[in-house]
């Protein structure tokens, strides 16, 4: 049985961390930015890790 590739669009959106866990940007960052606050545009540039539950969905995708 072939070994399972990467899905590449998910790997180049991701970066596992020292620990595992997997870290993303947010989404909404780039469109319709005057109707947010400016306190949520700040907070959105920052990055943030994948939930559990988002993880136990998504891991297979990097198992290449």
């Amino acid at each position: 049985m072939p070994k399972m590739k990467t899905k590449r669009t998910f790997a180049k959106r991701v970066k596992r961390t020292g620990t595992g866990k997997l870290k993303r940007q947010h989404a909404y960052v780039s469109h319709m930015k005057r109707r947010k606050t400016t306190k949520q545009n700040r907070q959105l540039r920052k990055a943030t890790l994948v939930s559990k539950s988002d993880y136990k969905r998504v891991k297979h995708l990097l198992q290449g």
